[in-house]
């Protein structure tokens, strides 16, 4: 799949995910298959650049593979400028958030409650795709609810104004992430524009992925929620579709070491204080099917420093059965 002048190693992309993609968890996907990562959503109100969550977000050094951020806001102009601050700082792609189903975003009319105005979209569009020289791609739902599945009148839109990719998350807003996504629209979608359409919703393994490749004819899927805690579907996605058998999931001492290297990440990209509190959600999406882990988790979730949660994690691998 080719993203402008970037040509993605694998047709699986790490969704972009509030409080869950930042730089730790992008590194480590993409060292284990993805082919592509999109940072968590970066507000386009300027007010908010200079908080430290928005600097973390914003953080691209070092930063492998394609470097692709995604702006959130409903102003034209302040999403201009965030698409510029972006490039500025290092951005490679620039991707429009009109998906989110979050009330305290939707409240701004910005996220998904965009596709309820096509012509506000088009403005968004038409201005951040003439304020910066790197490709623009969106991310969108089928549509507000189920009564106004626009999906494919807001991607010609979006061919129409420049955009470079579409990625489309197979439910409505009203639908939140509840019932099952469908790809009836992402497909139809697809038979519309020409540009690469990326499949998104409920992937969660190497045959479902190869199942929403085919029926909608996308050119890539995104992974979301299904990577939490398991970071390596990404390698057995990528295995499956170029080999057509899976791959196993890591043994245990591989596990331990994935654990341990994502938690260590945190620590240093935060600071101990934000990584230890980071550390403890992902930490509880590994080891969530281990029947052994349950009491360990609970006491893992009182530990506050970083040194406390790498030996407590350290002794639970050495003496836990998988």
């Amino acid at each position: 799949m080719q993203i402008g002048p970037y040509s993605l190693s694998a047709p699986v992309v790490v969704a972009p995910m509030a409080g869950v993609s930042d730089q730790p968890f992008r590194q480590l996907c993409l060292r284990m298959g993805a082919g592509m990562a999109v940072s968590e959503m970066m507000s386009a109100n300027p007010e908010t650049w200079g908080t430290d969550k928005s600097l973390k977000r914003m953080y691209l050094a070092d930063e492998p593979g394609i470097r692709a951020v995604q702006i959130v806001g409903s102003e034209p102009d302040w999403m201009a400028d965030a698409a510029r601050r972006s490039v500025s700082e290092g951005a490679q792609i620039i991707d429009i958030n009109m998906g989110c189903p979050a009330k305290k975003i939707n409240r701004r009319l910005a996220g998904s409650a965009l596709l309820q105005d096509p012509a506000l979209v088009r403005e968004i569009l038409q201005t951040v795709v003439a304020a910066v020289d790197v490709p623009v791609t969106l991310k969108i739902r089928t549509g507000w609810d189920t009564e106004h599945r626009n999906g494919v009148e807001i991607a010609e839109i979006a061919e129409s104004c420049g955009v470079q990719a579409l990625t489309v998350h197979g439910r409505t807003r009203a639908c939140l992430f509840n019932g099952q996504a469908e790809y009836d629209t992402i497909r139809a979608i697809k038979q519309h524009i020409s540009i690469p359409v990326v499949a998104n919703g409920d992937i969660d393994t190497p045959q479902k992925a190869l199942a929403v490749l085919e029926y909608t004819g996308a050119d890539a899927i995104m992974i979301g929620r299904a990577a939490q805690g398991q970071p390596w579907l990404f390698n057995r996605i990528r295995h499956f579709l170029t080999h057509g058998s899976d791959l196993p999931s890591p043994e245990w001492d591989e596990v331990k070491a994935i654990v341990l290297e994502h938690v260590a990440a945190l620590h240093q990209f935060y600071g101990e204080a934000k990584g230890v509190r980071f550390a403890r959600k992902h930490v509880a999406w590994y080891l969530e099917k281990y029947e052994s882990a349950k009491h360990f988790r609970r006491g893992f979730n009182t530990l506050t420093s970083a040194e406390e949660q790498l030996d407590a994690l350290k002794l639970y691998f050495s003496n836990a059965i998988a």
